[in-house]
């Protein structure tokens, strides 16, 4: 039998009427707590989600369009929402860097492309991106 724990936290947020749940899979330090990056893991379902969603938006900033578009790495920074960036796979030996915030529930949820950085060796750290 397979045990998973998990960290439950609950926040107010003063732009929320009330509270809302944050599910962390496993121990978060105290940086990532205080909106440090997450260390760098393997991507997901929601991450590849995440991913889709800003597709075109990707494809419209670097003016390509891509055949394979499937989310490698991920590490994820929570802020006022949650700042995502991704290590993207877009051809053979062929990856993209992915920058993305996502509202809170309360502030819509939407999700904003923040940047991409183009032609990155597989094992390029994912940093955060300056624009």
């Amino acid at each position: 039998m397979l045990m998973l724990s998990l960290s439950l936290h609950m926040k107010l947020h003063p732009t929320c009427s009330g509270a809302f749940l944050q599910v962390y899979p496993e121990p978060q330090t105290m940086d990532t707590m205080c909106g440090g990056w997450t260390e760098t893991r393997d991507a997901d379902k929601e991450t590849q989600w995440i991913c889709d969603q800003v597709r075109s938006l990707v494809q419209g900033k670097t003016n390509k369009i891509y055949q394979e578009y499937r989310a490698v790495l991920s590490r994820n920074q929570p802020v006022k929402g949650t700042n995502y960036l991704f290590q993207v796979r877009v051809g053979d030996r062929s990856y993209i860097h992915v920058q993305v915030y996502q509202a809170l529930p309360c502030d819509g949820g939407y999700l904003e492309l923040k940047g991409v950085l183009e032609g990155k060796p597989q094992d390029d750290p994912l940093e955060p991106i300056s624009n």
